[in-house]
């Protein structure tokens, strides 16, 4: 059994027992979390329920880890004129351990 979840503007396949990296979610690790917004949900006999079908379902998750993601370097450079700027940026995550799938 396996579902879809969107959360921060991404969507995520997810089944019982995976973990799954997030955008930043407010809360401690250790805390109960719930999905409310589930696009699909395929069972262990193959039957796809998506949309309006899929409505009700909710993914339980629990929160493993809070965390930022490795550096990103941004490099803007402009020829003939002596401008460079270097940047770096690390995106915040967090590390959800998906414990159950109600549909």
């Amino acid at each position: 059994m396996y579902a879809v979840i969107e959360t921060g503007g991404k969507q995520y396949r997810v089944a019982p027992g995976s973990s799954v990296k997030v955008e930043k979610l407010a809360g401690d690790p250790g805390a109960e979390i719930t999905f409310d917004k589930v696009i699909a949900v395929v069972n262990d006999a193959g039957e796809v329920k998506a949309g309006q079908d899929a409505a009700g379902a909710k993914v339980s998750g629990k929160i493993e880890l809070q965390d930022r993601g490795e550096k990103v370097l941004v490099f803007k450079f402009k020829r003939k004129k002596q401008y460079r700027k270097t940047q770096g940026h690390r995106q915040s995550f967090t590390q959800v351990m998906v414990t159950g799938i109600e549909a």
